[in-house]
């Protein structure tokens, strides 16, 4: 033994502590190959720069009829990929009272100036707000109303 508390020399049978095996608690991971698959067929789903959804569900049957090596993982990958296009073009809009017409269609030009046509709009009444609107398109969150400034105003103090 040595002073700090180990063997000089090694022991025959001793072997270091295994950790746990780990769950897999992630989807499956996806092959680079699977991705570039995954990403050219969206491509040849969109059309002037927007998702084409009978295209999208021809290719889904096209690949699931033709099994090519990895098709789960380039279908799981291009699923992601249509969920995130569809959340980049969906706007949530939240108000504390029903919008009329002009109010939204209003909302409507100014967010399809800024994010370009194609945009799908939710538009929700939320009482909670107090007043003003809260609109979300994708990770872009634009919180105007009271609740938040009233939020922002408790935490300064």
């Amino acid at each position: 033994m040595t002073r700090n508390g180990w063997p000089n020399k090694p022991i025959a049978n001793w072997r270091p502590e295994q950790p746990a095996p780990r769950r897999n608690t992630h989807a499956v991971k996806t092959s680079k190959q699977a991705r570039r698959d995954a990403k050219e067929l969206f491509r040849a789903c969109r059309v002037n720069g927007l998702l084409d959804e009978p295209k999208v569900l021809q290719v889904v049957q096209q690949v699931i009829a033709a099994k090519p090596r990895g098709y789960f993982a380039i279908l799981n990958h291009f699923q992601r990929l249509v969920k995130l296009d569809l959340d980049r073009r969906t706007a949530r809009v939240e108000s504390a009272v029903p919008l009329d017409e002009p109010q939204q269609a209003s909302i409507r030009t100014n967010l399809a100036r800024r994010y370009g046509d194609g945009l799908v709009f939710a538009f929700t009444q939320n009482p909670g707000l107090i007043g003003g609107l809260r609109v979300q398109i994708a990770s872009d969150v634009f919180d105007g109303s009271v609740a938040a400034r009233l939020a922002a105003l408790e935490t300064s103090f």
